[in-house]
């Protein structure tokens, strides 16, 4: 069953640059930035005090009044995405088909939130101030398990935790779950909400974040000389996954089939990712040979880039090894530059944003590239969106403790 094609009929997005898939697509071409100073809690004295906070977010819209209390932000993110790439899809989920369609999201932090303040509920009050709700909200598996509940999807129901990989690998196995067989459709992706007091502390004193508060909007400059760490963001990343048959039986809208998935580890350090790019290259490389193309089909990458210093050079590294020559006529970018960092939830955002790259057939811009690091020496599509032709497409995404992913689209055809 390992022949069958898989592809994206649905995608619901939710960033810094807007609540919906047609208002981030749109903020994506524009080379708008979604970030701006932290709103959620008082930044005194916090050394980054910039983020890419999602605004006029209303759970409401998405998930009933009692409801709300059961779920941290990171659920209500992720139950937002999956409604808007349900609809997106136009799949029903009846009594029928309900074992068929599984549901796989991906959070690299869960719900950091809820810990934070049921900690302080704990000290303050003990534990009998503490929520009944506060496991089922914060745990991360509960992103998929509300999903699942909502939508009534009895499918495979999982979870990732791989840090900045996590949503690529939700992604990732979702297309093998299909692919294999044990499911005719997947609502993947993932979801984070981590712009917290802890959260940003921690990540400020591991020096990876980005000190630029005095000109939020140009701090996330990947692949820039001056670029000084990177930008904590928030949100969701879904798409649904459909055996092709499946879809077409229906008549589903189709935006890309998806043809390759590699995944690898750098066995080197806990945060850096390996000094040769070799971890990067291999993910690459895996899902190019699994697709049966040559490294040289590939038009579009949409980098993991995420403004840190090592980052932006290894992953450029590993390209240059990967695709040889032909990493010269590839088009690179970075989203991130737009969207922030949106950590475990990054690959499902950009995943999406991947397959509609591919199904309009532009490649966003990396804005804010004023200034190009001379390792860093590739085309990264530099502050304007490039129409231009996409039959194949990569999404990169690595993280801390050296899990890297990578997915690669296809124009659909016929």
């Amino acid at each position: 069953m390992s022949n069958r094609r898989v592809v994206v009929t649905g995608i619901g997005l939710v960033s810094s640059l807007g609540i919906g898939t047609d208002a981030n697509w749109k903020n994506l071409l524009a080379g708008k930035s979604g970030v701006s100073r932290i709103t959620k809690f008082d930044v005194t004295g916090y050394a980054a005090q910039i983020a890419a906070e999602v605004q006029g977010f209303d759970p409401l819209n998405w998930v009933e009044k009692k409801e709300v209390k059961k779920m941290d932000l990171f659920i209500q993110f992720a139950i937002a995405a999956s409604q808007f790439a349900m609809d997106d899809a136009k799949l029903q989920i009846t009594d029928q088909n309900a074992e068929e369609v599984g549901a796989f999201i991906g959070s690299g932090i869960g719900g950091f939130s809820t810990i934070e303040r049921e900690h302080i509920a704990l000290l303050e009050g003990g534990p009998r101030k503490m929520s009944p709700f506060f496991i089922p909200s914060a745990i991360i598996n509960l992103a998929a398990g509300q999903v699942s509940i909502r939508f009534g999807a009895k499918g495979p129901n999982l979870a990732t935790c791989t840090a900045c990989t996590a949503s690529a690998h939700a992604v990732g196995e979702s297309f093998e779950i299909i692919r294999r067989g044990d499911a005719l459709a997947m609502i993947a992706g993932g979801s984070e909400a981590a712009i917290t007091p802890m959260s940003v502390g921690g990540f400020a004193a591991l020096r990876a974040l980005s000190t630029r508060n005095d000109d939020p909007g140009s701090a996330c400059r990947p692949f820039d000389k001056e670029r000084d760490g990177f930008i904590i963001g928030e949100g969701a990343g879904v798409v649904v996954l459909e055996e092709l048959e499946h879809a077409r039986r229906r008549g589903a809208p189709i935006y890309a089939e998806i043809v390759g998935y590699g995944l690898s580890g750098d066995a080197f350090h806990i945060t850096a990712p390996s000094e040769d790019g070799d971890g990067g290259r291999r993910a690459m490389a895996m899902a190019v040979r699994k697709a049966g193309i040559r490294p040289d089909e590939v038009d579009y990458i949409n980098a993991h880039g995420t403004s840190t210093p090592f980052n932006d050079k290894l992953e450029t590294l590993a390209i240059k090894r990967c695709f040889g020559d032909h990493a010269r006529k590839l088009a690179v970018s970075s989203t991130k530059s737009m969207t922030g960092h949106l950590l475990g939830g990054a690959g499902g955002l950009e995943a999406g944003i991947t397959a509609l790259s591919v199904f309009h057939q532009v490649a966003p811009p990396t804005i804010n590239l004023e200034n190009k690091d001379e390792e860093c020496d590739l085309d990264y599509v530099p502050h304007v969106a490039r129409p231009m032709p996409i039959r194949y497409a990569l999404s990169n995404s690595f993280g801390f403790g050296g899990t890297n992913a990578s997915l690669l689209f296809k124009k659909y055809d016929e």
